[in-house]
């Protein structure tokens, strides 16, 4: 069992019979004490997805939880069940579409670099690239001479994100998006 100090970002802790991402750590050092410092940490629930800010004493002691990433692809959709298959042992994995609502906007058939996440041996969400490669089903026509311009338009992609690109992009392009802050990055 670490100390409160000892936990990093992205690690996952038992809190409160919940399993939580740690997301966030800002350490404060208030002047009226004698010694101890704080930690700020914003944490994320791995099956709700729902936010926690919590402080805690540099002394407290957390448990680590026992999460693992599978690598996987996906494979098909059932209803509101979404299954993933395991590339090195060809485990399926099912994940309720409520589970994983945000992530369906960067997930296709053909999206590498995909991670299953698991609590004691379920499934309870996915970890996406940091970047993945999305085509555009529709967005205004390009215009010629538009990369010298710093304009965009709106594209929509296949999953069913939209995203700002720039003018001379086209219908039909793969190009590549940042997951974390959903923008476009370059052609794919």
């Amino acid at each position: 069992m670490p100390k409160a100090s000892e936990i990093k970002k992205n690690q996952a802790v038992e809190y409160q019979g919940r399993v939580y991402f740690v997301k966030d750590i800002e350490r404060s050092v208030p002047q009226g004490r004698a010694g101890g410092s704080l930690y700020r940490m914003r944490m994320y629930d791995v099956v709700t997805n729902q936010k926690l800010d919590e402080t805690f004493k540099d002394s407290d002691m957390l448990n680590l939880a026992d999460l693992v990433r599978r690598p996987a692809v996906f494979s098909y959709a059932d209803g509101d069940e979404y299954v993933f298959m395991d590339t090195e042992d060809f485990t399926q994995y099912l994940l309720n579409k409520n589970a994983i609502e945000d992530d369906l906007l960067f997930i296709t058939e053909d999206t590498e670099g995909l991670m299953v996440v698991l609590v004691s041996d379920s499934p309870v969400g996915v970890a996406l690239p940091p970047t993945v490669e999305l085509t555009i089903e529709e967005t205004d026509p390009s215009v010629k001479g538009g990369s010298a311009t710093a304009r965009t338009k709106p594209a929509y992609l296949t999953t069913g994100l939209v995203v700002q690109v720039p003018e001379h992009i086209s219908t039909g392009d793969r190009i590549k998006v940042n997951v974390e802050e959903r923008k476009f990055l370059s052609r794919a």
